[in-house]
């Protein structure tokens, strides 16, 4: 995979390659799906950097193709939308979405929040040696930065790039309780201005698909100061 393909889905043109020639302006390769059935052809062929979604699209929906996205593949996703309702936002993140942006959108907007959420990939930079071989755990909890794998007991988790970050987080200061704002800012690079509760969304979908897999809840809500990992694990 060339570490730099973009997959832009959507339905109009003009948006479209108004997004595909200011990318590759800034050097990314970058291929279009113009409905749902031809993101899904695209999403089943290969893996791509990041993808930009529309979320009303002919055939299959970008919720659609988001939830069965997060079912094999961590590939970030960010949703352009006319959508401005807050439950429609909050909805495509519990799905999986990474970010979500407004339309009409200024490009120079989109390029920052692509590269933020890329910022911390396994594409962004080179590791460190002991970075190749450091892994976090929790009992039998297990995290792979390099590799962005989580397991339990051999059994892969499958979590959003936000999400493993958050986890990431959690694990290296396992005592430590974090502020929303501590997460926000440590996580999505950028100040925290107001509770938009997208520090909830994201840490309940990260509680919810541990439990799934190991029963048990990883992470505490401390009432009136954040959130930290759970010290006893059985």
């Amino acid at each position: 995979m060339n570490k730099k393909v973009v997959l832009i889905v959507e339905d109009h043109k003009d948006i479209s390659d108004m997004l595909k020639a200011f990318l590759e302006e800034h050097g990314y390769e970058v291929e279009c799906a113009s409905d749902g059935k031809a993101a899904a052809h695209c999403l089943s062929e290969k893996e791509y950097l990041i993808i930009l979604m529309d979320l009303m699209l002919p055939y299959i929906s970008g919720a659609e193709l988001i939830k069965k996205l997060r079912t094999h593949s961590n590939t970030p996703v960010i949703c352009l939308s006319a959508k401005s309702g807050i439950d429609t936002r909050l909805e495509v993140l519990k799905m999986g979405a990474d970010d979500y942006i407004l339309k009409p959108f200024d490009l120079d907007e989109v390029l920052v929040r692509m590269e933020v959420v890329l910022r911390r990939s396994k594409d962004s930079g080179i590791a460190r040696e002991e970075d190749r071989k450091k892994v976090y755990s929790c009992g039998d909890l297990r995290y792979y930065p390099l590799e962005h794998r989580v397991e339990y007991r051999g059994e892969e988790i499958a979590l959003t790039a936000k999400e493993q970050q958050l986890l990431e987080l959690f694990l290296e200061n396992p005592s430590k309780t974090y502020s929303k704002a501590n997460l926000y800012e440590s996580v999505w690079q950028s100040e925290y201005f107001c509770e938009d509760n997208t520090i909830n969304v994201h840490v309940s979908n990260l509680r919810s698909k541990l439990k799934k897999v190991t029963g048990q809840d990883y992470i505490e809500t401390v009432w009136g100061i954040g959130y930290r990992l759970k010290g006893e694990q059985v």
